[in-house]
């Protein structure tokens, strides 16, 4: 896996063998918030919404995916997660054999601009600063890919779990999207559905917001081994649905 916001829109929706335009018209505006930790998920299966891609490379070939889940080793080859502790320990979790899920692309940054929503946001801290990232997840298992059901629940259950924690200035969410996984030597893809998680924390300075960032980071982690942990425990792992 490797970065860059601007590869999210490699994937193409040609040669697929998914038909999901019933659910894009019941689940495309979806979205739902909670107190303390600010926690949203949304479900966006437009024709002009991005989409993820398994695997993926960007067109001069310098990023690409890695598959950590199965070659864990190729974690130092994540420039990301060398500049990034914390990032790097995330990735390891979620790639970790005690998850469901596994990791395809992530990014992060550093900035002062903040639009409008987030300045609403961070002004309850007032903060100025907003350290962001985004993850790209996918179920390891075959079968759950393929269901809007299991990514909705997995969304819902996460942000159920992380409006427990404690109201710090940091804010996460949680995006359904569609994703095109190609086989070993097909030409073809297949249509299904992938996550990609967005984090923001937020300061008054540079140092404050990566603080932020990293505590929301973690919880996050937390949280999704616990979902994990759930469904081994219920024998749901290799069930399309994800009971919270």
């Amino acid at each position: 896996m490797a970065a860059g916001r601007s590869a999210r829109s490699f994937a193409s929706p040609k040669n697929t063998i998914a038909d999901s335009a019933a659910f894009s018209r019941d689940f495309s505006q979806q979205k739902c918030s909670h107190i303390r930790m600010r926690a949203d998920f949304s479900i966006e299966l437009g024709a002009e919404d991005d989409a993820m891609e398994l695997p993926w490379q960007s067109p001069d070939g310098k990023l690409r995916y890695y598959d950590l889940k199965r070659q864990p080793e190729l974690l130092l080859e994540v420039s990301e997660a060398f500049e990034n502790k914390e990032l790097g320990e995330f990735l390891a979790a979620t790639n970790s054999a005690n998850s469901i899920l596994e990791t395809s692309k992530c990014d992060c940054w550093l900035s002062n601009e903040l639009s409008e929503e987030e300045r609403g946001i961070g002004s309850r801290w007032g903060a100025t600063w907003k350290f962001g990232s985004y993850v790209d997840l996918i179920f390891s298992q075959p079968g759950p890919r393929y269901s809007l059901l299991a990514h909705e629940q997995l969304v819902r259950s996460v942000c159920e779990l992380l409006k427990r924690a404690p109201e710090i200035s940091s804010a996460a969410e949680f995006c359904v999207r569609h994703c095109y996984y190609h086989g070993e030597g097909e030409a073809d893809s297949r249509q299904g559905f992938g996550v990609t998680f967005y984090l923001s924390g937020y300061g008054d300075d540079e140092a404050e917001a990566r603080s932020r960032w990293n505590i929301g980071m973690k919880l996050v982690e937390n949280a999704l081994l616990q979902l994990s942990a759930r469904m081994r425990k219920t024998g749901a792992v290799d069930s399309p649905v994800v009971r919270s």
